[in-house]
């Protein structure tokens, strides 16, 4: 999708924004991305919106005003809810401040951190301290006096009778990498506040001095269960952007080893879904056939739990002679398994009562806050990105968009279940009828993509992950930033969590199916 912006006036921003949501209907707003557009116009943002009827997509960009030295915007947290941690972000790698924002404080960098790093006149040091971060009880809301001065107040984040205590990041079922900050009655939960950040890496930063080739490696460190679906993007979106016409092998090739990756994480899911409740048979079962998917991956990509098989302009090599085989055997044997997997576990009791109307959302919320993916489907919205803006061979295929109206976690955990039996669909009809043709097509040796913007998206195991590219013409990119799938579900978990047991958020941050780096970046 090459973008052309819509942009309004500064003071016409918020009223302009309000409309396309309520007159146009753009209702989802898939990601914001805010960049230094250099000298001449300074910082801003740019946000991609959605109507989720016709899935039409627009974007609109916003430059930021200098008000008493720094860069303002006025906030859209107001008209779609998962622009909260999207405008949290931006702040804390550009130090662009949201008027009317609540919660201005940094969201993946330590408070005391000097600096924006995205900024492109920022200065690394190798500068670091050992001391505790020092967190404020408090979010800094800012806006405008009547004479257009910057002003701030403080938002309390909890009263003297709160009791708060952290889960994690040193806890399994958070992966020792999320720390939520929790506000309970009891054992009731009040309110969630996410703290991120303990293994970010700043891969948008690096990227901006690697060739496009060099970049790649980089998403398949990720969210490691959807390696395949993250490279995609990344390589589509250039492709897009330099007219590269591919043969119909690769497609077909794609296609396939997309499902097999969906297949892995899944199993994966379902597996730790079912660990993080106490199942440890269920665990087993599902890694034992995991380990099937992944040996008919590993004799073509060479990789396991670390897949970087796509290139720019193809695939980094053809298909291993026995493919075909033992792809066709492992859908033969992993039906009936799947079906294994409900007896042992998803059909227990004691799993539909830990499951079953835990972390409610509703059709509307999971649009409001940008919940994709599987989790966003159990609710009835249908977002598949194969079906929406359908890629490769997606949308030659015949296969189901399985969602549910239960709208909790066990509509979440049957909603993957049921999406594997749609994967073996998919590579079953492609898998006899690969075509012949290269597996690449050649490139320059030094490649570059003409002046513009661009964003590619593809149908991840947990949602939609999309990748923005900003060219200058040049053989790095000027900015490249990652819309991941676990952002937005992080940032509905306070509201899915609301009067929910302590228990329940386990249950919950399980049936999103979030993986860390993929957040952190």
């Amino acid at each position: 999708m090459k973008l052309n912006h819509l942009v309004f006036d500064f003071d016409k921003f918020a009223q302009e924004m309000q409309n396309l949501k309520d007159k146009k209907h753009f209702d989802f707003l898939v990601t914001i991305v805010g960049e230094d557009f250099g000298e001449e116009e300074g910082l801003g943002c740019v946000y991609i919106l959605e109507n989720t009827e016709n899935h039409e997509r627009v974007s609109v960009k916003m430059l930021a005003k200098v008000v008493d030295g720094e860069s303002v915007i006025p906030t859209v947290v107001n008209i779609w809810k998962g622009a909260d941690l999207l405008e949290r972000e931006c702040f804390d790698f550009l130090g662009i401040k949201f008027l009317g924002h609540p919660d201005m404080r940094r969201l993946f960098l330590r408070n005391d951190f000097k600096g924006y790093p995205l900024r492109k006149d920022f200065k690394a040091t190798d500068e670091y301290t050992l001391e505790d971060d020092n967190e404020p009880d408090y979010g800094l809301e800012y806006s405008l006096d009547r004479d257009g001065r910057l002003q701030k107040k403080e938002n309390k984040l909890f009263t003297s009778d709160d009791y708060v205590i952290n889960i994690g990041p040193q806890h399994p079922s958070t992966h020792g990498v999320l720390r939520l900050q929790t506000v309970l009655n009891g054992e009731t939960v009040k309110r969630i506040y996410p703290h991120l950040g303990y293994i970010h890496r700043g891969i948008e930063k690096m990227w901006e001095s690697m060739t496009y080739p060099q970049t790649l490696a980089l998403t398949d460190r990720l969210n490691y269960l959807c390696a395949m679906q993250q490279r995609h993007a990344l390589v589509g979106v250039i492709e897009e952007a330099m007219e590269v016409e591919l043969t119909d092998r690769i497609h077909y090739i794609r296609t396939i080893m997309d499902e097999l990756q969906r297949l892995d994480s899944h199993l994966l899911f379902t597996s730790c879904c079912a660990q993080d409740l106490g199942a440890l048979t269920a665990f087993l079962y599902g890694m034992r056939d995991r380990e099937h998917v992944l040996n008919v991956m590993e004799e073509t990509t060479g990789g396991r739990l670390i897949q970087n098989y796509y290139r720019i302009g193809g695939l980094q090599d053809d298909i291993d002679p026995n493919f075909v085989k033992n792809v066709k055997e492992l859908c033969k044997y992993l039906r009936p398994m799947i079906k294994e997997y409900m007896d042992v576990f998803g059909d227990n009791i004691i799993a539909h009562n830990r499951l079953e109307n835990v972390g409610p959302m509703s059709l509307d919320d999971c649009i409001n806050y940008g919940v994709t993916g599987p989790a966003g489907r159990a609710s009835g919205w249908k977002n598949d990105v194969r079906k929406n803006h359908p890629y490769d061979m997606y949308d030659k295929v015949n296969f189901e968009q399985i969602t549910l109206d239960s709208c909790d976690s066990m509509g979440r955990y049957l909603v993957h279940i049921n999406e594997m039996y749609q994967s073996l669909n998919i590579i079953e009809q492609l898998i006899d009828n690969i075509p012949e043709g290269d597996f690449y097509v050649k490139q320059k040796p030094i490649i570059k993509v003409p002046e513009g913007q661009w964003y590619f998206s593809v149908e991840g195991a947990a949602g939609e992950f999309g990748v923005y590219l900003d060219s200058k013409g040049d053989k790095s990119p000027y900015r490249m930033k990652m819309r991941p799938m676990g952002l937005s579900l992080v940032g509905a978990l306070d509201p899915m969590l609301r009067g929910q047991k302590i228990a329940d958020l386990v249950t919950t941050g399980a049936a999103i199916d979030i993986v860390i780096p993929d957040i952190d970046r």
